[in-house]
């Protein structure tokens, strides 16, 4: 049987079998939907309320070297973004009239961005560059948000670099892991899904290491001021690297790896399960389709990276003085100007 009667055998038996109670998907949909709904709430009190404005440098500025990456790598996403709409979305619309997969996953990527600040929830241990455009961040508005900020005064969330980059930057990184996946599954062809997974954490730790370690946090893009320099590469310095970002970081990236390599045989994931039974039509379907994606890649964040992350930014150690002596790191949350140690 070709694939296309396959797949047309499947929607066959979909259509003829009853629904049974609730699908998959529409469970995995309504959390995609009620996260959904609370973001949209948070940015919203966020941009009509006093926190909506810029975290400026502060005395000190950073020097050129940062400078023109910062710029290189804001422009770079700007301009690649709407070459990755038109691939991502608008041709493959033109071609089957629907979204595909990966324009699935970019969008919930680019929303997976509410989750980045998150790590500061309780303490204050990672901040971003303030020369970086910004206005501000949406983390007071969070329910139970602890970390200490006011309006001016707190880490800051890049808008360019972040909600493009988490888009598509991101699913770049996932498409060249799947692509990885596949290369092993074609060399090792016995390997078991478990190892093929293990291959994947592997990759995606590296990728980690080389993107964070020695580029971006060389660079100056961000800091990890509050790591645990015990088990951190380049301890007492701007740049320092808490090895267990990696652990974190990669485990997100490998679960959603996951999500996109392991599809049936029409490429839908495991959290679309019973879709054909969803009623409403094809509107409804593909809504319901992205929710539960959304809800998956949220899920792998949340789980794999903020829920372990909070222990770590409790066991903070004390900034560093090179971070500290940085204005542009800190943000106005303490130091120099401030008022506050």
């Amino acid at each position: 049987m070709s694939n296309a009667e396959s797949h047309v055998a499947e929607s066959r038996r979909a259509v003829e079998s009853p629904r049974t109670g609730v699908m998959p998907v529409e469970i995995w949909a309504f959390f995609g939907g009620a996260l959904l709904i609370l973001q949209l709430y948070v940015w919203f009190q966020w941009i009509t309320g006093p926190y909506f404005v810029p975290v400026p440098t502060g005395v000190s500025d950073p020097p050129m070297y940062m400078k023109v990456f910062l710029s290189l790598n804001a422009g770079v996403l700007a301009l690649g973004f709407p070459f990755a709409v038109w691939h991502f979305w608008i041709k493959p619309w033109r071609r089957e009239r629907k979204i595909t997969l990966d324009g699935m996953l970019m969008l919930a990527l680019g929303l997976m961005v509410f989750q980045d600040p998150l790590l500061n929830y309780f303490n204050t241990w990672c901040t971003y560059n303030t020369w970086i455009w910004n206005m501000g961040a949406w983390t007071s508005h969070v329910p139970g948000w602890s970390a200490p900020e006011e309006p001016g005064r707190m880490v800051s969330e890049p808008l360019i670099n972040n909600f493009i980059g988490y888009g598509y930057g991101v699913l770049l990184t996932i498409m060249l892991g799947c692509w990885i996946m596949r290369k092993a599954k074609k060399r090792w062809p016995g390997i078991s899904n478990l190892q093929l997974i293990g291959v994947a954490f592997l990759w995606s730790y590296a990728f980690d290491f080389v993107m964070e370690g020695l580029i971006l946090l060389p660079f100056g893009f961000y800091a990890y001021p509050g790591a645990i320099q015990a088990w951190s590469l380049n301890a007492g310095t701007h740049y320092q690297y808490p090895l267990y970002e990696g652990l974190m970081w990669g485990s997100v990236e490998t679960a959603i790896c996951c999500l996109r390599y392991f599809t049936d045989s029409r490429g839908r994931t495991i959290v679309e399960r019973g879709l054909d039974n969803v009623p409403g039509g094809f509107v409804r379907q593909q809504l319901t389709r992205f929710l539960a994606i959304f809800a998956a890649v949220s899920a792998s964040f949340f789980f794999f990276y903020m829920a372990p992350v909070q222990w770590f930014s409790m066991h903070a150690d004390p900034w560093p003085e090179d971070v500290q002596k940085r204005s542009y790191f800190v943000g106005g949350i303490c130091g120099e100007g401030t008022g506050k140690v």
